[in-house]
């Protein structure tokens, strides 16, 4: 099982879109790496996203690009602010599950599965960057296997 961690991307401000949907510089960035992880042969199960429309729509790309028929659902719970134990708790480990959601909460997850505390910054999230995360078969730790950014300077 993999677990891939989606922070949406680049959005409009609410001043420019109320509902803040994604800009053409967001599109790009989510297009660009859902490209990439086509190309490495990236298999999802399914992608679950916040209620945000930015989420979903970039939700909607990952899917575009990975496979058509990927089931998509929007969840409760991964708001920039919620409690990222509630979702740790109840992950289950036998799909490949990519999340799409926002900062801090992406941040803060990875931490806390890695780390063991959501308030050490274990990696820095881009918009419209992914992040996998593994576990060991021996303790179920988990680690990072790999990340596609958007930009790497």
């Amino acid at each position: 099982m993999a677990l891939y961690l989606v922070q949406h991307g680049k959005n409009f401000s609410k001043d420019q879109d109320a509902e803040q949907g994604l800009t053409d510089e967001g599109i790009a960035q989510v297009q660009l790496i859902a490209g990439v992880a086509k190309g490495y042969s990236v298999k999802i199960d399914c992608i679950y996203h916040s209620v945000k429309k930015r989420a979903r729509q970039t939700a909607e790309f990952f899917s575009q690009a990975l496979q058509d028929n990927i089931n998509i659902k929007e969840i409760t719970g991964i708001k920039p602010m919620d409690d990222v134990t509630i979702l740790a708790s109840s992950l289950q480990t036998e799909d490949n599950i990519m999340y799409v959601g926002h900062l801090p909460f992406m941040e803060r997850l990875t931490s806390y599965l890695v780390a063991g505390s959501a308030d050490l910054r274990v990696f820095k999230f881009q918009n419209g960057g992914i992040v996998c995360l593994d576990q060991e078969k021996e303790d179920s730790s988990w680690f990072i296997k790999w990340a596609l950014m958007p930009k790497i300077g």
